[in-house]
């Protein structure tokens, strides 16, 4: 974890916290080339770390592949998805050059082919028929919102490796683990509305979402993992009171003064939540 995953999951459990909610633990971890067990560990360890505690889980999405195999082949049934022989390559040469950390549009190339393309012997991914639609939602933090589902085209709701898509898999849990707010950075604005898409699909209730701004380091970048100075980690191995961590977030948010030292729970009782916020992301709306 780095600092702003430490601030959106403090915001998220001051949220439940003072809603008398339940916090789940989910460890996302389907991409076999990026998750180890060894890093849920240092999650649970950061976590307890700061003095966020959790009442489920922790839940290992890798545990639960049957599960979402069985809700992508009802989708096949109904004729939802469609498979896709396209490479990553492929898909950027037909979108053209994404700007900087822009998803390529899916064009939507194999959505009428019912078999593979001459020459083309590698697994499909499956993608979901997204509508070309806007769906809207009332966020916790930026107030009315609306975004188009199909904004990159049709998802990838399963690999050509065999894993299974972040977005199928967060709807198929939310729904079975009862999940009714949350709370994530700003770069999933547009996760939004294709997992409203989906959760209308599958007859799912979604839960209400928030989304914070995300933290940025003095020269304007995102925080990264591989910044130890930004990682709680780093600053646990450093010697650093996790006090004063959880005060330079709160400080960041206007909550504290700067050099104060806090509990989540210091936090908690003086009545601070995701609706005090006090510099909300730009609103998007489609």
């Amino acid at each position: 974890m780095h600092l702003g995953n430490a601030r959106t999951a403090l915001l998220a459990w001051l949220d439940a916290r003072a809603g008398g909610g339940r916090i789940v633990l989910r460890i996302e971890d389907l991409d076999p080339q990026r998750s180890h067990r060894k890093h849920a560990e240092l999650v649970q360890r950061d976590l307890a770390w700061l003095g966020l505690d959790y009442d489920e889980g922790p839940y290992y999405q890798s545990r639960r592949t049957a599960r979402y195999a069985a809700v992508l082949e009802a989708l096949k049934a109904r004729d939802l998805v469609y498979p896709c022989w396209c490479s990553r390559a492929d898909v950027h040469r037909a979108a053209g050059a994404p700007h900087l950390g822009e998803e390529a549009r899916y064009p939507g190339t194999c959505a009428r082919h019912a078999a593979p393309p001459a020459g083309r012997r590698r697994e499909p991914a499956w993608r979901l028929r997204t509508p070309a639609r806007a769906y809207a939602w009332d966020d916790l933090v930026l107030g009315a919102s609306s975004e188009r589902a199909d904004l990159y085209g049709d998802l990838v709701v399963r690999r050509a490796d065999g894993a299974f898509g972040y977005q199928l898999a967060v709807a198929i849990d939310d729904a079975e683990l009862g999940i009714t707010r949350a709370i994530r950075g700003g770069d999933l604005i547009t996760s939004t509305p294709r997992q409203l898409a989906l959760y209308d699909m599958l007859n799912y209730r979604p839960p209400r979402f928030g989304h914070v701004p995300l933290l940025f380091d003095a020269a304007g970048r995102r925080l990264a993992k591989r910044t130890p100075s930004t990682t709680i980690s780093g600053l646990r191995d450093a010697g650093e009171d996790p006090r004063a961590v959880v005060g330079m977030l709160a400080a960041q948010l206007g909550w504290a003064a700067p050099g104060q030292r806090l509990w989540p729970r210091e936090l908690l009782q003086a009545g601070y939540g995701v609706e005090r916020i006090g510099a909300p992301l730009e609103r998007r709306h489609a």
